[in-house]
């Protein structure tokens, strides 16, 4: 008898510490953890097992299915901003590929079991694309349907890939027989904004730039900040990321009025973060080195997001805005993160 689980992939990164953790202490899921790399022996005892394993692997993707019942996958994988710039094609194989596969596992797996394999899937703000900033500066909050017009190739994949949900949802194979006749894949998506969490390293992404001055400065490195003081765009706490999956996931789908859905917490300049850390740990040395080729790509990102339709549609709200972000998560934790390992 198979069991029902959930399944996480990319479960060793930033999202994956913090839903694996919220799953195990506060649902009875059976999480099954896949990443390339071994799982952070913290996360294993919360896990009914983890893989090492690659999402381009058809051969082990046949064998979760044979082995596991999946209810809920939690698509986490991919390669970020920054890393994917510098090799697109291997950032496209992984990010839409692996993608495909997992989507077309889960339409089998709903086929089998009769009833829909929810699919959470964490998009980005890189999805949208401004050509100048002063277009950016005029536009105010964007909706999902705004502007999604992405330069880099991260932001192509995570557009093309809610598109591909889309699809697979309403219209796979729409030609075949039995189109409308079976059970299909229950995909949702959420467009994070930039994420900083206290528990992880900063791990490639554009908007890492807010993390990493914090880390930087906990373990007393010189740390130059690669955009311009008054870049803006918003940002959320970990453990709101979490919160905002685990809501999504929850909610009946007959109050969903879209696939694709804007969070955010706060926006926030470069400036101000600067002056927040600088408060807290006043050694720190932190510069200002604009990189003007990082520095194009934020500017191509809104300075905020409307997410009135998911609070709408599955009551969102956050629970960390700027000051408690700051000053009740991410300085406390990440002080205590570097102090235990002096």
């Amino acid at each position: 008898m198979r069991q029902k689980v959930v399944l996480i992939t990319g479960a060793n990164g930033e999202i994956g510490h913090g839903l694996i953790q919220y799953l195990a202490k506060n649902t009875d899921s059976q999480i099954v953890a896949l990443d390339v790399i071994p799982l952070d022996k913290s996360l294993r005892e919360f896990c009914k097992t983890y893989i090492v394993g690659d999402i381009l692997d058809q051969m082990l993707l046949g064998r979760l299915v044979v082995e596991h019942e999946i209810s809920t996958i939690y698509h986490l994988a991919s390669i970020l901003s920054t890393k994917a710039e510098y090799n697109p094609e291997t950032a496209h194989r992984i990010n839409v590929e692996g993608t495909m596969n997992l989507l077309r596992l889960a339409v089998e797996q709903s086929q089998w079991q009769g009833e829909s394999v929810k699919f959470i899937y964490p998009s980005s703000i890189a999805a949208y694309g401004f050509p100048t900033l002063n277009e950016k500066l005029q536009a105010g909050y964007m909706k999902e349907d705004e502007w999604n017009h992405p330069t880099t190739m991260y932001g192509c994949n995570k557009l093309y890939c809610e598109h591909l949900g889309r699809y697979y949802s309403s219209y796979y194979r729409q030609l075949s027989a039995d189109c409308g006749g079976t059970a299909t894949v229950d995909f949702r998506s959420i467009r994070f904004p930039g994420l900083i969490s206290a528990e992880t390293i900063p791990s490639g992404g554009t908007s890492d730039y807010g993390p990493e001055m914090l880390h930087a400065a906990a373990k007393g490195e010189e740390y130059n900040c690669f955009v311009r003081p008054d870049t803006t765009i918003p940002f959320m706490a970990m453990p709101d990321a979490v919160k905002a999956l685990i809501s999504l996931e929850k909610v009946t789908k007959n109050r969903l009025s879209q696939l694709v859905y804007n969070v955010t917490s706060f926006s926030i300049s470069a400036q101000d973060i600067y002056d927040i850390v600088m408060a807290a740990f006043p050694e720190a040395k932190i510069h200002f080195v604009v990189d003007e080729c990082r520095q194009k790509i934020v500017d191509t990102w809104p300075e905020g997001v409307d997410d009135s339709a998911a609070r709408k549609d599955w009551d969102w709200s956050p629970e960390y805005d700027c000051q408690r972000s700051f000053n009740e998560y991410l300085i406390p934790a990440i002080q205590k993160r570097y102090q235990n390992s002096d």
